[in-house]
């Protein structure tokens, strides 16, 4: 029979989905698929959900925006004295650049999620790239201060967008049973970026123009829109609420005093400014909490905290990212002023951490299936804090190699801890709160990281204070260290909360080990 092309080409669209369903199938037949896994698999496959077959393509594209925006974040700090040079000012005056970036984070991750349900996560996406890129493109032409501050600006609003709204087409374009695998790569920017930019920072000031601190973003950044348009799907919810205004305003205030308040906490001479931001930003939130009371779409809904698995996962997420947060700021400083190394090998060796995070990638899938969520979140939180512990006994004695070992597993830990958390948390969150749920947890995660960077910076001049001494040494570090890690301990408490059970289906701890659902689920257990 003679078939026009335009049907031929419809049927060749439907035939994978045929196929995907009669291969599950067929798994179930020769034992090689529990039912239950199958179950899931066809339920993927029929319900609109993509099959996932290309999930890491998925998640490797949201991972490398968000890897540019994080080390674009992290690289500046180190040309800012050159960048000062060139725009004749004091190199304390360009901090404004980095709150600028800061500011635009506040207002609009909140936003994010409402961007998203009302034109599609994927499009807003790649919106965001490409006003990352019109920033990027600006910071490396700016001819004065002026013109950078709105560029960066500019920048931060891309980014703003980026991290929640790549985090919801992940959840939207991957099936449950690979999410864990799928976030592993997801978070590696937030861990990579920070520790790897400052000395990428330094090679480009030492041996380039500052200005392709910028410019690198552009070819990684136009490969990235190109990526989304082929590989990523538009997956949106229909339903589409009021913006809130009101709480858009409040919200940007609260945060954005917040995240000013505690970065000029961590500054000399700065801490009556930087309590007034504080005390501005607390007021702020407590309007904002009884605007969203009587709002019955608000644009950070609190309600979510009402989902176990979500409330569990924030809490003991954000008592970590403390130590996250702190842990850039720490480290480099350590090895520079305590250790006596240049910034190259300082850079060196904090890419222990990096290296570690990346070798995780693999194994968090299959600790998560042997002991789920509760049981891995627990012990190997103690194991995280406690290398992180180690931190603070590095002394000049200590041979270099043993210091990086202690960093790799450290960056290893960390990274599984943030795997589990940001896959848990949406465990339990329906597809019409998927977007609401991404920007308000997003909007705690920067808050958390930044508070860290304060904790860390708090506690080492409140240790130097103590001795006298104008200048950091081990004992100071030492206190820093040991306060961010007593701080993450707390969220073994928070962990052990967690059902036994939490995330099975993520994990695919839930089924048996030959077809079928283990006694737990199955209708006569």
């Amino acid at each position: 029979m003679h078939l026009s092309p335009l049907r031929f080409d419809a049927l060749r669209f439907l035939r994978p989905r045929r196929r995907g369903i009669a291969s599950v199938n067929a798994e179930v037949r020769d034992g090689i698929v529990p039912a239950g896994d199958a179950l899931a698999r066809t339920s993927d496959l029929e319900g609109g959900t993509p099959a996932s077959a290309n999930y890491r393509t998925v998640a490797l594209i949201i991972a490398c925006a968000m890897f540019m925006e994080n080390l674009d974040a992290t690289v500046l700090a180190t040309a800012l004295p050159t960048m000062a040079r060139d725009f004749g000012v004091r190199a304390p005056e360009l901090s404004i650049a980095l709150t600028a970036y800061l500011l635009a984070l506040a207002m609009f991750i909140p936003a994010s999620g409402a961007a998203a349900d009302r034109f599609g996560a994927k499009q807003v996406f790649r919106a965001a790239i490409g006003l990352f890129l019109a920033g990027s493109l600006v910071c490396g032409l700016a001819p004065n201060l002026t013109i950078l501050v709105i560029a960066r600006f500019v920048q931060g609003i891309g980014g703003a967008m980026m991290l929640p709204v790549g985090r919801l087409v992940l959840l939207r374009s991957v099936a449950k049973r690979d999410m864990v695998s799928a976030m592993s790569w997801l978070i590696m920017p937030a861990l990579i970026g920070p520790i790897i930019g400052p000395p990428i920072g330094g090679l480009i000031v030492t041996y380039f123009d500052w200005r392709w601190i910028f410019w690198l973003n552009l070819p990684i950044g136009i490969v990235g829109i190109f990526l989304v348009g082929r590989f990523i799907a538009d997956i949106r919810e229909p339903s589409v609420h009021r913006f809130d205004r009101i709480g858009f305003v409040l919200s940007a205030v609260a945060l954005g005093c917040l995240l000013f308040g505690f970065e000029m906490s961590s500054r000399s001479g700065a801490g009556t400014l930087a309590a007034i931001l504080i005390a501005l930003g607390v007021a702020s939130g407590a309007l904002y909490l009884r605007h969203a009371a009587r709002t019955e779409h608000p644009i950070l809904d609190f309600s979510l905290m009402r989902i176990p698995t979500f409330r569990l996962s924030l809490l003991g997420g954000s008592l970590t990212r403390i130590t996250q947060g702190a842990q850039p700021f720490l480290l480099p400083l350590m090895m520079q002023l305590g250790f006596g190394l240049s910034a190259a090998q300082s850079g060196a060796m904090t890419l222990a951490t990096a290296i570690g995070s990346l070798g995780m990638k693999g194994v968090a899938p299959r600790l998560l299936r042997r002991f789920g969520f509760r049981s891995s979140l627990i012990w190997l939180g103690l194991l995280g804090a406690g290398s992180y512990a180690l931190c603070g006994l590095f002394r000049p004695g200590w041979p270099l190699a043993a210091v990086f070992a202690v960093m790799l597993v450290s960056g290893f830990l960390m990274s599984f801890q943030f795997t589990a958390y940001n896959t848990i948390a949406y465990d339990e969150i329906a597809k019409d709160r998927m977007s609401v749920a991404t920007s308000f947890y997003s909007t705690l995660q920067q808050l958390m990281l930044s508070l860290g960077i304060c904790t860390g910076a708090t506690a080492l001049h409140v240790s130097m204070a103590i001795r006298g001494d104008a200048a950091p040494g081990f004992t100071d570090f030492s206190a820093a260290f040991w306060t961010v890690t007593a701080i993450s301990l707390l969220s073994v408490f928070v962990n052990a909360r967690f059902d036994r059970d939490a995330g099975a289906e993520i994990s695919g701890r839930g089924y048996g080990s030959r077809g079928g659902l283990s006694n737990r689920e199955s209708p006569a257990g």
